[in-house]
């Protein structure tokens, strides 16, 4: 399993269900600053992972099929897609814009090739099943598209559903994925029907900035004070807590609040209000009826912020928390559908 991020490349290795190694391959802010593309990085996080298999003692004719993280493609509906020629241009050209993940699939395929094994990946950040009333905006040119995180919010669909003794297929949930970007995605009849676009909507996150008065960021677009490139990356990586706090960091953000720091308390349960917010617009698009909202990501380990979230939406009914989620894991089981002939891989075009 390969899951590349920003600054580092996680990997593990699995035998059935059962994982076997694994590591977070550090990459260094001087390391990466050779690097103009993350298309450049490949080289580079692939002798790395060799050399990861290599120092557990794992051959890589022994693998059976490698799978990455699936990155911005294309709109496509959700499962497990082999990797094909055309999933590979539009990883290496940044269809949908660059991101670490569009390593995930091209990594996949190099492993693969050495190993005679097939390459896959699994719920791309790209995956699109909307409803076609929920894809319209006000403007014709501008219909909703979206990138989330639904490989971990898919997977812990699947565990909720396991727990409320239901096949994934029949429930009808809320999921936020609580991360350095945030997704909230209804999920029903085994499709993610609406979310919103963790890069461009929704809550503010600890690096993002969230929906934001559009009649406001217009002018700031054309104020001469910013470029095209630096909006998009203060609105990207240098919005939201880190914005108002100086820190995107939630462990500091928590002791801030522990201490009594009044501004520190009040941006970090306005970010929780706007998530419980948006959990509650997209239970519209399951007409108000809500088998259970599922809090997971990293920040579903923040007390402070569960609780506040909790307070807003437990009406709705139970409320299910898995923090932090198993992305490893869910890419793993994505192939082993596959491989066991549970489900059918699709093909990217």
């Amino acid at each position: 399993m390969i899951n590349p991020a920003a600054s580092a490349t996680h990997v593990a290795v699995f035998d059935g269900d059962r994982q076997i190694a694994a590591d977070a391959i550090e990459h260094s802010t001087d390391e990466l600053a050779h690097f103009d593309r993350v298309w450049d990085q490949y080289l580079m996080r692939k002798d790395r992972i060799s050399a990861f298999l290599d120092a557990h003692a794992i051959a890589v004719s022994s693998l059976q099929a490698v799978v990455g993280r699936g990155g911005l493609l294309k709109p496509i509906p959700g499962g497990t897609y082999h990797v094909n020629a055309e999933m590979l241009e539009d990883l290496r050209h940044g269809v949908q814009g660059e991101h670490a993940s569009n390593l995930g699939g091209i990594l996949a395929y190099g492993i693969a090739r050495s190993a005679g094994a097939p390459a896959f990946v699994v719920d791309p950040v790209s995956t699109d099943e909307m409803d076609p009333v929920a894809r319209v905006s006000g403007l014709p040119e501008l219909p909703r598209t979206v990138l989330a995180h639904t490989l971990n919010m898919r997977a812990m669909g699947r565990r909720a559903a396991r727990e409320l003794g239901k096949r994934y297929e029949d429930c009808r949930l809320v999921v936020a994925h609580l991360g350095m970007g945030i997704s909230v995605a209804a999920h029903k009849g085994g499709r993610i029907v609406d979310t919103n676009n963790a890069n461009e909507s929704g809550p503010f996150s600890p690096e993002r900035a969230g929906t934001l008065p559009v009649g406001d960021l217009i002018k700031l677009c054309f104020s001469g004070k910013v470029t095209e490139r630096e909006l998009v990356r203060r609105l990207t990586s240098q919005s939201g807590l880190a914005a108002h706090l100086g820190t995107s960091d939630c462990s500091e953000v928590e002791r801030r609040v522990e201490q009594g720091d009044p501004v520190a308390r009040l941006i970090y349960e306005a970010m929780a209000y706007q998530i419980a917010k948006e959990v509650g617009a997209l239970a519209t698009g399951l007409a108000g009826e809500v088998d259970a909202v599922v809090l997971t990501g990293p920040l579903a380990q923040s007390r402070w912020l569960v609780s506040w979230i909790t307070e807003r939406v437990s009406w709705m009914g139970r409320v299910l928390v898995y923090p932090g989620g198993d992305e490893m894991q869910a890419l793993a089981e994505g192939a082993l559908r596959v491989l066991r002939g549970e489900e059918e891989a699709r093909v990217y075009a």
